[in-house]
């Protein structure tokens, strides 16, 4: 069984994962609001997702957001917020991702050294 990391370090990481990116977007032409960086960064949360606890999804996916929309959609990092909707719903799909693969990863079963009472 291999640990799960701990929802900050999964925010850190998300953090500097999500800065990484950007060079390799910028490279591919790609620092504009398409489709491609959204799923580029959607894949980048469900990696960190897949190593993290469920309970880091809400920190993952938020992290991952700032980049886009501070440096894919608006440049400069400049964060904007002029359609809240289309906003929301990324948050939500990159948050999603996460969540996901943390909830398939997550172990299953009893827990090695945790009493149950059977009887109960």
């Amino acid at each position: 069984m291999t640990a799960r990391l701990a929802p900050a370090m999964s925010a850190a990481i998300a953090l500097t994962a999500s800065a990484a990116l950007l060079p390799a977007l910028a490279v591919l032409g790609e620092l504009r609001p398409t489709w491609v960086a959204l799923a580029a960064y959607a894949a980048l949360c469900a990696v960190v997702g897949g190593r993290s606890r469920p309970s880091a999804a809400a920190l993952i996916g938020p992290a991952a957001w700032l980049f886009h929309n501070g440096f894919v959609e608006h440049r400069h990092g400049a964060l904007g917020l002029a359609a809240p909707a289309a906003e929301a719903a990324h948050v939500l799909l990159l948050t999603s991702a996460a969540l996901a693969t943390a909830l398939l990863a997550a172990p299953r079963g009893p827990r090695p050294g945790r009493r149950y009472d059977l009887a109960a």
